[in-house]
């Protein structure tokens, strides 16, 4: 009967969750990308409407587009781990203070005379500070995916911003 009860108690004790773990900062990191990733979509948008070069229409078509698909992951994400999709007004604000890419750049984009420089350097700028948030993430992260895709963006958003580097210096 004790080997009963013992089986019994260990049976419904708390079990092994088989989900990778979630810390903090995967949390913020996803929270922050994914507003990050609109106002670049918003930036990709404009890029995509007036740039002649068929090199950067390309490039802002696939930002558009990548960081689209890469949205909606990040939402399941924070569904999945039952976090709110947005963090609170000011809940980040210790975590570096990134500037944002705000609503009056990118107005101020869609009235550039110099168009595709202007729209470069805010993409530059806007991904390298990306790279800036990924690094965080792969430091002090503790999901293995989300890792790895912070890792991703890391390189994928390198390289965009060297084929806009070798752009302005046509």
């Amino acid at each position: 009967m004790a080997g009963l009860t013992l089986l019994l108690a260990t049976a419904c004790g708390p079990q092994a969750s088989d989900e990778p773990p979630v810390n903090a900062e995967d949390v913020m990191f996803v929270q922050m990308m994914v507003q990050h990733h609109r106002q670049g979509i918003e930036i990709a948008k404009v890029g995509t409407s007036r740039a002649t070069d068929p090199q950067l229409r390309t490039l802002t078509a696939a930002i558009e587009s990548t960081q689209q698909s890469e949205v909606e992951m990040m939402l399941r994400w924070l569904h999945s781990w039952d976090q709110p999709l947005t963090p609170a007004t000011g809940a980040h604000d210790h975590h570096g203070g990134m500037p944002e890419t705000d609503l009056k750049q990118i107005q101020s984009l869609r009235q550039s005379k110099n168009f595709e420089y202007d729209l470069c350097n805010l993409l530059i700028s806007h991904q390298d500070d990306a790279v800036q948030m990924a690094a965080a993430e792969v430091a002090g992260g503790a999901n293995p995916t989300v890792q790895r895709w912070a890792a991703q963006v890391q390189s994928s958003r390198k390289g965009q911003i060297d084929m806009m580097m070798d752009l302005i210096k046509r």
